[in-house]
Order: C-alpha cells, then sequence, then structure tokens
C-alpha cells in the first residue's frame, strides 16, 4: 500500500482552517484526507489561477461556504496554500492574492531544495 502524502501547511492556512466552523473544519478534514489516500474530494474544482495542479475543495454548510486550495500535484507532500470562508459568487481579488503568492513560494522552495 503506498504512503499517504503529508499535508504541509502554507502560512496561516492551518490557523484559518481552524477558524471555521465545526461541522466545516471536520468536512474539510476529511477530504483533506481522501486527497492524502490519492482521491478526488467529494466537492471540488481545479483554481488554475494560481498555478498549474491547484484545486479548491468546496464545503457547503448551514454556517456558509467554505474553501480549502491546494495543490497535491508534487510527490513529496499536499500543500494547503489558503483556507476562507466565501463571501460572495466569485472569489475575492484578496483570497486570490493570497493563494499566487503562496504557491510562487511553494515553487521556489522546491526550487530552493533541489
Amino acid at each position: 500500500m503506498e504512503r499517504e502524502k503529508e499535508i504541509l501547511w502554507v502560512g496561516s492556512s492551518y490557523d484559518d482552517i481552524l477558524k471555521f466552523p465545526a461541522e466545516a473544519r471536520k468536512e474539510s478534514g476529511f477530504q483533506l484526507g481522501k486527497v492524502q489516500a490519492g482521491l478526488e474530494p467529494d466537492d471540488w474544482k481545479p483554481f488554475a489561477d494560481a498555478g498549474s495542479g491547484t484545486k479548491e475543495i468546496r464545503v457547503h454548510n448551514a454556517t456558509g461556504i467554505y474553501r480549502v486550495l491546494y495543490v497535491a500535484k508534487f510527490e513529496e507532500a499536499i500543500y494547503v496554500l489558503h483556507c476562507f470562508q466565501k463571501k460572495t459568487e466569485a472569489t475575492a481579488k484578496h483570497d486570490k492574492d493570497i493563494v499566487n503568492a503562496r504557491y510562487r513560494a511553494v515553487v521556489r522552495g522546491r526550487k530552493a531544495k533541489t
């Protein structure tokens, strides 16, 4: 059996997911566990604005709409780039900017290790 990928939390993403209501936090963790096991989350879409392989887990519940953006294409780990509550139909520029910056930081960090 293949070893599950490690989850690496970029920037404040771990602290941000801890701020989700319990139900949304639990569902987000379950969906990330599926990604660790090599499966697709139940509700997701690509988020190519940030970079190749970036995906968005979508969690809906009674308290709101939540997003977990991550990239799992790298062999060594799943990088969780940003976790936030979505308040509008479109993803806010501020949230896109955070994802873009953190994606670039992951890519730079990986290059520095080689």
